[in-house]
């Protein structure tokens, strides 16, 4: 009689530890931010007068500024295509992809011949907003990839504290962005800065990637798309699917996004053009002189008058509470729910939008005020999107459905938001109380946004199909 022996257990699926999962979904979005900070920062203090040098004053500011909103243009187009291949092939892979295509775009910029140069008075400027648009192309696959390679590997109750790990990266890559510049600028003289101090930061880039690399390339794919794949959920055309499911939940998620992303670039971008912006004519006057440049004074808005290098430290010090309350954030929203946590932050933010004028007014204390406050609402705003944005969303759409709605929130918040507060500060004869008025109304879509939203805390997510998801 012939014995068999007992078939051998299947070996376990191999996982991510969660150390691997904070780290790799943490220092992708760290570089990323890093590289769209560095350029948001060069956009204020370096690209107007580089690769704009015929242009004055505010005009030069604002150009440098379209260049600045042609990311946020590409960050859809970036959500559509990174989206499809997450949805499709799997996060580990595109999300490799995303890291690649920022990296190299942000390094070819630190080598850009300036507008200056002979005869790159057209090309230097042009190249300029094709590098921008590969940035914004990257970032659009970066966040929900890190998003859900963060959520989509929490136990159970903890997506809403795992999902704040890819969110640190905005106020840790903004710190490191300006902590060098600042570096640079306290060691370099002006004409050594403007030289080739400001390429540093683009070039440095080049060392995070490959960090950013090798710990993306030793990930295992995400459990809930694993399954998804198993049981045959993936789509061959995941964003028809989502269009044709989940469109409520793009626009929803759209406009739930809409006030963080206008109080983030208020919050780092008008905030330094306006404090390092001279106080009176006279002042802008003399600096245009002594930079060789015509002065307009029909293009000129007062400032608060600050050297840059004291508002980039105030700067900093503000991004320290974006940071913790983002941290913060994770907690209360597992606790009492997305939805509830990011009513009551949203209307923190309607009611600091009033407070524009009279804190920008109160001197240095006033002005420190304002940064940490407004970063605090930022983290607490910022932490659960990590969480709820994806949780919108059935596993095989959710990288395209995220991707969509935190990108096209991108477009109608922070790509016109330093533009807009521009032309509103110039408006108000420099005095920042619209642009309190714009964030203030921008809060007020999103609490409608809020209030027609479900709670995803306990939605499942991963038995699921694109039918099964039903938040509205």
């Amino acid at each position: 009689m012939s014995t068999s022996k007992p078939s051998a257990a299947p070996a376990p699926a191999k996982a991510n530890s969660k150390s691997r999962v904070i780290v790799a979904s943490l220092i992708g979005t760290s570089i990323e931010f890093y590289d769209f900070y560095v350029y948001a920062t060069a956009a204020v203090l370096v690209f107007p007068r580089l690769f704009f040098p015929e242009a004055e004053g505010a005009t030069a500011l604002l150009s440098s500024f379209a260049v600045f909103g042609v990311a946020f243009i590409a960050r859809p187009l970036g959500s559509i295509i990174f989206g499809h291949f997450g949805d499709k092939v799997g996060r580990k892979g595109t999300l490799v992809a995303s890291l690649l295509t920022m990296g190299i775009a942000t390094f070819l910029i630190g080598c850009l011949p300036t507008a200056d140069m002979a005869g790159w008075s057209f090309w230097a400027p042009a190249l300029l907003v094709v590098m921008r648009f590969a940035q914004g192309l990257a970032l659009g696959g970066e966040w929900s990839g890190a998003a859900l390679l963060a959520t989509e590997n929490a136990p159970a109750n903890k997506r809403a504290v795992w999902g704040t790990f890819p969110q640190l990266g905005a106020p840790i890559g903004f710190i490191l962005a300006n902590s060098l510049f600042l570096l640079l600028s306290m060691q370099l003289t002006d004409e050594q800065f403007m030289g080739w101090g400001w390429r540093v930061p683009f070039l440095a880039s080049a060392v995070m990637v490959i960090i950013g690399l090798y710990v993306r390339l030793k990930l295992v794919e995400t459990p809930a798309f694993q399954k998804a794949l198993d049981s045959g959920e993936v789509k061959k055309l995941p964003l028809g699917q989502a269009f044709r499911f989940s469109w409520r939940q793009m626009i929803a998620g759209t406009f739930i996004m809409l006030a963080t992303y206008v109080l983030f670039y208020l919050m780092t971008t008008f905030t330094l053009s306006y404090g390092t912006t001279a106080k009176t004519e006279e002042a802008a006057r003399a600096a245009a002189e002594k930079a060789g440049k015509a002065f307009d004074p029909e293009a000129f808005a007062a400032g608060l008058g600050y050297a840059r290098n004291d508002f980039l430290i105030m700067l900093i010090i503000g991004v320290v509470f974006f940071g913790i309350f983002t941290l913060v954030a994770g907690p209360l929203a597992e606790k009492y729910g997305r939805r509830k946590t990011l009513l009551v932050v949203t209307a923190g933010i309607f009611a600091f939008g009033f407070t524009f004028a009279p804190l920008f007014d109160g001197g240095t204390v006033g002005v420190m005020a304002l940064l940490i406050i407004g970063f605090t609402l930022m983290g607490l705003t910022f932490g659960p999107m990590g969480a709820l944005l994806p949780e919108l969303f059935p596993t095989n759409v959710r990288y395209t459905g995220s991707a969509i709605a935190y990108n096209f929130s991108s477009i109608l918040g922070a790509a016109v938001a330093p533009f807009i507060a521009v032309a509103l500060w110039q408006a108000a004869d420099g005095s920042p109380w619209l642009v309190g008025i714009y964030l203030s109304s921008m809060a007020v879509l999103t609490l409608i946004a809020l209030f027609v939203t479900k709670e995803t805390r306990d939605v499942d997510y991963e038995n699921n199909s694109s039918e099964a998801v039903k938040v509205l």
